[in-house]
């Protein structure tokens, strides 16, 4: 059996299709479905059972038998990095996390786990993800924090080598509909182009970058899933590692492929960006994969253009556009 938490989330359902498709769904799925769209996420796939995040833990310790229970892949979190409230980023990001990795180390279980690259702060010490140099990263904002909060405490313990965790870059894809301003700018400008034929972008508060030519590693999530199943099957690879292509783009290159994938003619404007994130943005993002690649994962990464037109072609301009 395999416990999915976030199983109705972006990346968690879309894990659950894929685990679906090789024919697992032995799944138990852990989520808070509130009142959202995220339901939507869950129609068509197979799990044997969906739990409540709340209820889950005590479960886990009462009913849940060890024996039953081959992996843990913990997904569910806190993905607002608009996030203010700094105890329920610390009970759910932080606490949340370190009992079910207990539990598992405890039971010799497997567990893999989402950490994120706002780990890193503003960029300027790199996007290594060696241990050593982990405690000189300092998060921009608190949902940040939480998951570096985490990663330290794995390694500070000696346990980072009976976990695997990943360092989400820019995702974007189907099944990230629920997300709202968490969304990605793929879906979101999409959305802007259907509705007024324009896209629009931060202005540059840096003499270092002209607008919209910051960059992003913006990986498909069907590349991350790709990774995550890798790490599924090769127990060996433990640590944490950094998930994104391992090439930044800009933002303006982004907006180019989604324009050509809508076959729409190009129209950017540039806007200022709240005054409430000119302090916390990261003009500059891009996974150093060294060690994945040293790890073992050797398949390639899907380019900025061709996952742009398979998320528009594919998911986008259908009716249905879920996994």
């Amino acid at each position: 059996m395999v416990i999915l938490t976030g199983g109705a989330g972006f990346i968690g359902s879309a894990l659950l299709k894929r685990l679906n498709e090789l024919g697992i769904n032995d799944v138990v799925v852990v989520d808070s479905l509130g009142s959202d769209d995220k339901i939507l996420n869950l129609r068509g796939k197979k799990f044997v059972q969906y739990i409540d995040k709340e209820s889950f833990l005590l479960l886990l310790s009462d009913r849940i038998k060890p024996a039953e229970v081959e992996s843990v892949i913990h997904l569910g979190a806190c993905t607002s990095t608009t996030e203010r409230n700094i105890e329920y980023l610390h009970q759910n990001n932080f606490l949340y996390s370190k009992t079910l990795a207990t539990w598992c180390f405890e039971h010799g279980k497997q567990f893999l786990y989402a950490s994120s690259a706002a780990t890193f702060g503003d960029g300027s010490l790199g996007f290594s993800d060696d241990n050593k140099k982990a405690h000189a990263f300092h998060p921009l904002n608190p949902y940040g924090a939480s998951k570096q909060m985490f990663d330290l405490w794995l390694i500070d313990s000696g346990l980072d080598n009976q976990a695997t965790g990943f360092k989400f870059f820019n995702v974007f894809g189907p099944n990230e509909y629920h997300k709202g301003d968490m969304a990605s700018l793929v879906y979101k400008a999409y959305n802007q182009i259907q509705n007024d034929g324009a896209l629009r972008l931060f202005r540059s508060y840096t003499p270092k970058y002209k607008d919209g030519e910051f960059v992003r590693d913006f990986i498909y999530v069907k590349d991350s899933i790709d990774v995550l199943l890798w790490a599924l099957e090769h127990k060996e690879a433990t640590g944490i590692f950094n998930l994104g292509t391992g090439k930044a783009r800009s933002w303006n290159d982004l907006a180019r492929a989604l324009f050509s994938s809508m076959h729409a003619p190009e129209n950017i404007k540039y806007i200022d960006m709240p005054s409430s994130i000119r302090d916390a943005y990261q003009y500059y993002t891009e996974a150093d994969i060294s060690k994945l690649r040293k790890a073992g994962y050797d398949k390639p990464f899907t380019s900025l253009e061709e996952s742009v037109d398979d998320y528009v072609q594919s998911y986008l301009r259908k009716p249905n556009p879920y996994l």
